[in-house]
């Protein structure tokens, strides 16, 4: 298995996300509005792959060409987003796009460690989202 750090956790992504926006509020108007879209994505992307794992969840076949466009979804976010700062989330984002991309390389206790759960990254990018709004 790729030797990654995924140590990030939760609080740690939170206080790393709260300097983040503290140095955005100084930031160009263009910056904060290419923070708030890549954070904006990072809910449509989890949603987007909810949507494709319930339907396997309802038995359906795996579809490859989907499992290629959340791949790239996922890696692109990460690219954009450690672009603009947000290394702890975009490296969550690297590890959801390699997992699309080869579901097999990572095991399920590495997945845990990571904390890439659609749940937790939603719920995280909801977060900033609130804090970048307010500036």
């Amino acid at each position: 298995m790729p030797e990654l750090i995924t140590s990030v956790s939760f609080w740690d992504l939170l206080k790393h996300l709260a300097t983040w926006i503290g140095n955005l509020s100084r930031a160009s108007q263009a910056r904060k509005a290419q923070s708030i879209e890549a954070v904006r994505e990072v809910v449509r992307a989890s949603r987007s792959t909810a949507v494709y794992m319930q339907r396997l969840g309802n038995k359906a076949e795996r579809d490859f060409a989907i499992e290629n466009q959340l791949a790239m979804m996922w890696t692109n976010l990460g690219f954009r987003l450690s672009d603009l700062g947000l290394k702890a989330l975009a490296k969550k984002c690297d590890i959801k796009g390699r997992h699309w991309a080869n579901p097999g390389q990572f095991n399920e206790d590495f997945l845990e460690k990571a904390d890439v759960k659609l749940e937790t990254m939603e719920k995280t990018a909801l977060l900033i989202l609130k804090d970048l709004e307010k500036q």
